[in-house]
């Protein structure tokens, strides 16, 4: 029981506390009825490796709509640039001003991708300056320096070039690069799992840093979704 000065301590705040309470509760409505959508732009195999973000973000607004473009990773920033996406999953380094970049949601390994005879596909792993024997996609999209080169540098770390072959606009050009032994490419090693396709070799490069993943949005899109979204990012471990 509460002492006659408790009880009284308790009458005083009692307005206040439900008012709090009724104030919580409003929020959580809103949180659990506001609609809207969210489009998403994603590449391959990162939808996948997002699953749990993107389940943890329903959870939280129930009443949103998402949907789910692909984008292709010869042209990674065109669409979110064109205003066809409110948010796009993308490798980092972004230093556009124009974009802001979210939290982190996951690395992936790198892998040397060759077609199936070329020499270098029975080995058990690969070094970037091994890069400088082989021959690369180039793209005719612009992609920035900084972001090619997490997969393609430009030079070794000996400082020798590493050539460019083939000119692609598209991921397919690139596998038909790699298979008619043309070039090489380097990816995510998550690209094995999602793409089994029969010819391809992936070879773990041993040397290079982790690719870095996160979601990116322009820094003038209104959309009340978004930080949600990122929020919906776990913090690292």
């Amino acid at each position: 029981m509460l002492t006659p000065e408790g009880e009284r301590l308790s009458q005083a705040l009692r307005p206040a506390y439900r008012q709090i309470l009724d104030g919580i509760e409003e929020v959580s409505a809103s949180v659990r009825t506001s609609g809207g959508t969210l489009t998403l732009g994603t590449m391959g195999p990162q939808s996948w490796m997002i699953q749990e973000v993107v389940a943890r973000f329903r959870d939280r607004n129930p009443a949103a709509r998402v949907e789910h473009r692909d984008i292709s990773p010869v042209g990674p920033l065109t669409a979110l640039r064109a205003g066809e996406l409110d948010v796009a999953h993308m490798w980092l380094p972004v230093e556009d001003p124009e974009f802001t970049v979210g939290p982190v949601t996951h690395t992936s390994p790198i892998v040397l991708l060759t077609a199936a005879t070329h020499p270098y596909a029975e080995r058990e792993s690969v070094c970037r300056e091994d890069f400088g024997e082989l021959t690369f996609v180039s793209h005719r999209s612009p992609i920035p320096a900084s972001m090619e080169e997490v997969f393609q540098p430009f030079h070794t770390p000996s400082g020798r070039p590493i050539a460019r072959g083939p000119e692609v606009v598209a991921w397919d050009d690139q596998m038909k690069a790699v298979f008619a032994g043309e070039a090489v490419v380097a990816t995510v090693a998550e690209a094995a799992r999602f793409y089994p396709w029969p010819g391809p070799a992936f070879t773990p490069v041993r040397d290079a840093p982790p690719c870095r993943w996160a979601f990116i949005w322009r820094t003038d899109n209104p959309n009340p979704l978004i930080p949600s979204l990122a929020q919906a990012v776990p913090p690292p471990e």
